[in-house]
């Protein structure tokens, strides 16, 4: 029995040991002949794994025309490891960069990892490239890597175009997609529109010599992915329009933002100062940036979205609407004016008094509108300043006054409107009167807007109470089809039957015997607009209009700020009816005064 027992174990040992035996066999077939990724790691020593960069989508104008494209260039990759001793300064002549460039671009490379490859010197043009590769066999550790630069080839629109850039260590902790050298949108649509320009890049796998020189594919390409382009984007933006409003702009501080009406479209949003979009590609963006950004005229800072400015006269529409709207006054109310002498606000204007509600937006009669204020906010329904200062806040609100717009402007200001809050905090609770925040009357005082609150507000009233979120891109193209993007249409609280009283007034600005901007009434086109100009503590007044046209189905809404430009007929008022009519005449007569817009320089005043 004992044997027996000793027989029994002997079989179960010699069962484990082949089944063992079997297994490390199975495992040794996978990995020789199944599992290809353990020769493709030993082969790392012998393989460079080469990123393949996709074309960025191009952007074109509403129109057509080519605002962004891409031009070859190359980057010089290192792996530190590899790097046998080279002649320094011969090498420094061939890249063009100094001894000292060298030593620090060697210790990035190495901080950042001595196996892996990374960027030693980026965005090399395509004229350079020829020369250096010829000569690249005689240093080991670089090689070239080729990818895309954007070129524009209009030189405009800067601020909303954008530009692309190195990606953070902060972008890449964010997005695994990204790794360091791969470029990304800043700015503009470019930022906007990241995921859909982009694209996705690809890989290939080449085998080296112990020189460093490529001998072909590794595995004939089998491991190998193609980069895909991305998708192109169709701008709202008219360049003839833009390029005409940069050309009114120059030598100026300020802006204009001008938009389809009923759709939200941007089609033209010029930043005075501004810059050369091309200025910030390729290896001059690091010279150039600095530059930029230390220029007193601030020409990075884009002013139509994010400067801020109180509206002035172009307010006294809203106020008109919100007390039509309240029922306080009608297109017959008539207020009192003692011009120069009225109290508590004088007016800037002389003429007979009363004035009508028409007469008063013709002639934008300052105490005229500080009565329409006070109607609303000493309107006895409310029982108090405060309920009837909140209600008069929400109508603001209506029209996004205080409000980012919801779209692809990334960056962009809110402007103010004041709470109760604000003024109880400032006067105290219950110490404050409609005599008190007077100054808002006549579109001073706390409230700021935008540049693009202001055009905004003119396509509103071009409406007849309705707005589409203003926005810069109208269409994306993906594979051969095209998404159209329509914004939401937003109502504002007061009612359409209000604004034909309103646009009627703002009509008589131009065509009206005393309207203020009658010296640029053209017969050929009717248009509506309403002068304002802005205090300003620090120099001469800001000059300010907003404007559509035509009156009957407008197609453009058009808001100028020209800063230290004095009154608001001088600049601002001629240079919106330009922009109305180059978009809507095109190729039309030059009126005398263009040559005065464009020939002055407001930059030091």
């Amino acid at each position: 029995m004992k044997y027996k027992s000793y027989e029994n174990r002997k079989i179960i040992l010699t069962g484990i040991v082949l089944v063992v035996s079997i297994l490390f066999i199975i495992r040794l077939f996978y990995v020789q002949l199944i599992d290809e990724k353990y020769v493709l790691s030993a082969n790392n020593n012998v393989l460079r794994y080469m990123t393949q960069y996709p074309a960025r989508g191009l952007v074109y104008d509403r129109n057509g025309e080519l605002l962004i494209y891409n031009e070859a260039a190359y980057d010089l990759m290192v792996i530190p490891r590899l790097v046998r001793k080279i002649d320094t300064l011969e090498f420094c002549r061939l890249v063009g960069i100094s001894k000292e460039d060298f030593i620090f671009k060697m210790d990035r490379a190495r901080n950042f990892s001595t196996h892996k490859s990374s960027v030693f010197e980026p965005q090399i043009p395509k004229e350079s490239y020829g020369y250096i590769e010829e000569k690249l066999y005689k240093y080991s550790g670089f090689y070239v890597q080729s990818r895309t630069l954007r070129k524009y080839p209009h030189s405009t629109a800067a601020h909303s175009l954008g530009y692309i850039g190195e990606v953070s260590p902060w972008e890449i902790e964010k997005n695994p997609y990204y790794k360091i050298g791969d470029y990304i949108g800043k700015s503009g649509i470019e930022k906007a529109y990241e995921t859909e320009l982009r694209g996705q890049k690809g890989l290939k796998i080449k085998m080296v010599d112990v020189f460093n020189r490529e001998k072909g594919s590794y595995l004939e390409g089998r491991y190998d992915t193609s980069a895909i382009s991305g998708n192109d984007l169709v701008m709202t933006v008219d360049l003839v329009l833009q390029e005409y409003g940069e050309l009114l702009m120059k030598n100026k501080r300020g802006s204009i933002v001008a938009i389809e009406p009923a759709t939200g479209e941007i089609l033209a949003l010029i930043s005075s100062p501004s810059y050369d979009p091309n200025l910030l590609v390729g290896r001059i963006r690091n010279q150039n940036y600095p530059l930029l950004e230390a220029d007193t005229l601030k020409p990075l800072f884009n002013r139509a979205l994010l400067a801020q400015y109180p509206p002035g006269s172009t307010f006294k529409p809203t106020g008109t609407l919100i007390a039509l709207q309240e029922g306080v006054i009608n297109v017959n109310s008539r207020f009192p004016c003692g011009g120069v002498g009225a109290v508590p606000i004088k007016c800037s204007h002389n003429h007979y008094s009363p004035l009508s509600l028409l007469e008063a937006i013709e002639q934008s009669c300052n105490p005229y509108f500080w009565s329409v204020f006070k109607a609303v906010i000493d309107n006895p329904k409310f029982g108090s300043t405060q309920k009837a200062f909140e209600k008069w806040r929400e109508y603001l609100l209506s029209f996004n006054l205080g409000r980012t717009f919801q779209s692809d402007l990334l960056v962009e200001r809110s402007g103010n409107v004041p709470s109760s809050e604000y003024y109880d905090k400032y006067f105290g609770k219950n110490r404050w009167r409609s005599m008190t925040i007077r100054s808002l009357s006549i579109g001073q005082g706390e409230i700021l807007v935008t540049p693009l609150q202001l055009a905004n507000m003119a396509a509103i009233i071009a409406n007849r109470g309705y707005y589409c979120d203003p926005h810069l891109v109208k269409t994306i193209k993906r594979n051969g089809v095209s998404e159209i993007l329509k914004p939401e249409k937003r109502i504002t609280m007061v009612d359409p039957r209000h604004y034909d009283i309103v646009v009627e007034g703002m009509r008589r600005v131009y065509a009206g015997d005393h309207g203020t901007g009658r010296w640029y009434a053209d017969e050929n086109l009717s248009m509506c607009g309403k002068t304002g100009t802005v205090q300003n503590p620090h120099g001469e007044n800001h000059s300010l209009f907003m404007a559509f046209a035509p009156v009957d189905n407008p197609k453009i809404a058009i808001a100028v700020v020209v800063e230290n430009g004095g009154f608001g007929a001088t600049f601002a008022a001629p240079i919106a009816t330009l922009m109305m009519k180059k978009y809507i005449q095109r190729d039309f007569e030059k009126p005398p005064y263009e040559a005065r817009i464009i020939e002055a320089n407001l930059l030091y005043r």
